[in-house]
C-alpha cells in the first residue's frame, strides 16, 4: 500500500511540473479554423512547424485563404454566425468585421500575471494601447506588424511608384524623380522593348483598382504632393488646427489623372487594368510583363516571390518616391517624405470570432506564440536545420539556408507563415543584439534580400541600399497616420465615396481625346458632396487624436 502512494505521489509531481500548455494540448487537442482575408498557399501535410505546434500546444488548423473578392466574402461570412471562423483576419476591410460585432473584446483575456507576453508587448513597446482601443475601451485585434522591441530596422516596405530594375538599368541607372520623368521612361522603354525577354507584350502601367487594393488608384496624389501615407486624406502638419482635406476633388489631383489618360491614350495602360482581380494582378506581375504601378511593397510580395524563384532578378521592382513636377504645383518644388516614422498596423490582424468555443485557450496561444523561443521559431526556424551560430556568436545561415527564404515550395513543408503574418509579433532588435527578422540582420539581408544582380545594381547605381533613394523618415504626426481612424460613423457616406472613385476613375483615365475635361468636371460634381461629408468628419478625428496625444 505504501508502494503504491508513493508511486501515486510521484505521478502527481510529475503531472505538476508538465507545462500548462502541454498538459492542456496532451488532453484536450483541438481544430482551429482560420480565415486569411487575401490569397495564400495551404501548407503541406508534414509542415515540421504546425506539426511542432500540434505536439505542443494540441492544436491544428483548418486555412481558408480569401478567393474572390474580398468584402463580398466578408459580408457573406458575417451574415451567418454559425459558421464564423475562430480566428478572423479581415486584411484591410477588418473595420467591416468590428462594425458587424462578430468579434470578442480580448481585453478581459490579458492581464499582466496571465499574459505577460502579451501585456509587454501593448505596454513595454512602442505600442499605444489607447489608440488601439475604441471608444468603449475593447481591443478587437492586436496588430500584426509595427510593435518594436529595442529599436526597429528601418527597410522600406510601404507606398511608391514601382518599376522594373532592367528598365534603369536600361536607362544607364538614371532613376525618373517626378511624375513625368516617370511615364516619359516608361513610354521610351516600351517602345525599344514591346514584347518582354519571354515574348509577351510589355504593359507599361498597371493599376488595381478593385475593392480594398483600390488605393493604387487613389492614394498616389498624396504622395506626389510630397505627404506619407494617410490614406484618403491630406493633413497640413504645419497648421495649428492641422487641416484636413480628402485630395481627390482638389485642383492637384487633376494633373495625376491626366497624366495616366494620356499614357492610356497612347497604349501604356490597358483596359484590363480596371477589371482585374488581385490574381490576375499578381500573376501578370508575375510573369514580368508590368513595367511599373503604383502599390505598396508588402501588397505584392507574392509576385516578387514568384520572380525570384523563377531568377527573373532583373524583372523584380524598384520603389521610387515620386513627386509632382514644379508644373503642375505653381512652379512648387516639392520635397518628398513617402517614409513615415514608426506606426503600429491598427486593426490589422487576427480577431477572435464570437463563434470560438475558446477564446481564452486562443489567446494563451498568442501568448505562447510572443515568447521568444516561438518567435525565433516563427521568424529563423530550427537551429541546426534553418539557422546556425557563427563565430562571432551572432544567428547566420548558410548560403542554402539563406536561399530557401525565397523558395515557396520549401516554405510551405518549414515555415508557418499563414498563422504567424496575422498574429501578433515581435519586430526589431533582440536583447542580445540579432534582429528578430531574418533578413534585417546585415549578414542575412545582403545575401537573401540581394541578389547578386541587386549588388551589381547597386554598385553601378552608386548606392549602398534601395532606401538611398528616398528621404529619411519624417516624425510620426501625433495623431498616428489618419488611414487608422474607423470610419464606421458614416460609413454609408464613405463607402459612396469610395464607390464613385471606383466607377468615375477608371472612366476618367479612359476617356477619349479631348473629353478629359469634361468627364472630370463630372466627376467632380459628384463626389463634392460626399468628400465633404468625409473631410469633415476626418477633420473633427484628427483633431480628437491629437489632442489625446497632447494629453489635452
Amino acid at each position: 500500500m505504501k508502494k503504491l502512494l508513493s508511486v501515486l505521489l510521484v505521478l502527481a509531481m510529475l503531472l505538476a511540473l508538465m507545462p500548462a500548455a502541454m498538459a492542456e494540448g496532451a488532453q484536450d487537442p483541438i481544430t482551429v479554423t482560420v480565415f486569411i482575408g487575401a490569397a495564400g498557399d495551404q501548407p503541406t501535410e508534414d509542415n515540421k512547424i504546425y506539426k511542432k505546434i500540434e505536439d505542443e500546444l494540441g492544436i491544428k488548423f483548418e486555412f481558408e485563404f480569401l478567393a474572390g473578392d474580398l468584402d463580398e466574402t466578408l459580408g457573406i461570412k458575417n451574415s451567418d454566425e454559425e459558421t464564423l471562423p475562430d480566428l478572423y483576419d479581415g486584411s484591410n476591410s477588418a473595420e467591416t468585421l468590428e462594425v458587424a460585432g462578430v468579434l470578442i473584446d480580448l481585453m478581459p483575456y490579458i492581464s499582466e500575471e496571465g499574459t505577460p507576453n502579451i501585456w509587454k508587448h501593448l505596454h513595454g513597446t512602442n505600442a499605444k494601447l489607447d489608440q488601439l482601443l475604441d471608444e468603449e475601451g475593447r481591443l478587437f485585434i492586436i496588430p500584426n506588424y509595427g510593435i518594436y522591441y529595442n529599436r526597429e530596422v528601418k527597410r522600406h516596405n510601404g507606398p511608391a511608384f514601382f518599376i522594373q530594375k532592367k528598365v534603369i538599368a536600361w536607362n544607364n541607372y538614371q532613376v525618373p524623380k517626378t511624375l513625368n520623368e516617370y511615364f516619359d521612361l516608361i513610354e521610351r522603354y516600351v517602345t525599344a522593348n514591346p514584347k518582354n525577354e519571354d515574348g509577351l507584350d510589355n504593359i507599361g502601367f498597371h493599376i488595381l483598382s478593385k475593392t480594398w487594393h483600390r488605393f493604387c488608384l487613389i492614394n498616389p496624389v498624396q504622395h506626389l504632393m510630397g505627404r506619407p501615407n494617410d490614406g484618403e486624406v491630406i493633413v497640413d502638419i504645419n497648421d495649428p488646427g492641422y487641416h484636413t482635406e480628402t485630395f481627390i476633388n482638389q485642383p492637384y489631383a487633376k494633373p495625376y489623372y491626366k497624366k495616366l489618360n494620356e499614357a492610356f491614350l497612347k497604349g501604356l495602360i490597358i483596359p484590363d487594368s480596371f477589371t482585374m482581380d488581385e490574381d490576375t494582378y499578381m500573376a501578370d506581375l508575375s510573369k514580368g510583363t508590368v513595367i511599373g504601378m503604383f502599390d505598396q511593397t508588402w501588397a505584392f510580395g507574392t509576385a516578387t516571390q514568384a520572380l525570384l524563384t523563377d531568377k527573373k532578378y532583373e524583372d523584380t521592382y524598384l520603389a521610387l518616391p515620386l513627386v509632382y513636377d514644379p508644373e503642375y504645383v505653381d512652379g512648387k518644388v516639392i520635397e518628398e517624405h513617402y517614409i513615415n516614422g514608426t506606426v503600429m498596423n491598427k486593426d490589422r490582424g487576427f480577431g477572435i470570432s464570437i463563434n470560438c468555443k475558446y477564446p481564452e485557450r486562443m489567446v494563451q496561444m498568442f501568448e505562447t506564440f510572443l515568447s521568444d523561443e516561438w518567435q525565433i521559431t516563427f521568424q529563423w526556424g530550427i537551429e541546426g536545420e534553418d539557422w546556425y551560430i557563427d563565430e562571432n556568436g551572432r544567428m547566420n545561415m548558410t548560403t542554402e539556408q539563406v536561399e530557401h527564404l525565397n523558395d515557396a515550395q520549401w516554405k510551405r513543408a518549414n515555415k508557418a507563415e499563414a498563422i504567424w503574418a496575422s498574429s501578433p509579433k515581435k519586430q526589431g532588435v533582440m536583447d542580445n543584439g540579432n534582429t528578430w527578422a531574418p533578413t534585417d540582420q546585415d549578414e542575412i539581408y545582403n545575401v537573401s534580400v540581394l541578389t547578386d544582380y541587386d549588388k551589381e545594381f547597386q554598385k553601378n547605381a552608386g548606392i549602398n541600399a534601395w532606401e538611398d533613394y528616398f528621404n529619411p523618415p519624417i516624425d510620426l504626426a501625433p495623431y498616428g497616420e489618419a488611414w487608422q481612424i474607423d470610419k464606421s460613423p458614416i460609413d454609408e457616406d464613405y463607402n459612396t465615396w469610395l464607390m464613385l472613385q471606383e466607377e468615375w476613375l477608371p472612366k476618367v483615365i479612359m476617356a477619349k481625346e479631348g473629353e478629359f475635361d469634361t468627364l472630370w468636371d463630372q466627376f467632380i460634381e459628384a463626389i463634392n458632396p460626399t468628400s465633404k461629408i468625409y473631410s469633415d468628419f476626418m477633420q473633427e478625428e484628427v483633431l480628437k487624436l491629437v489632442k489625446q496625444a497632447l494629453g489635452e
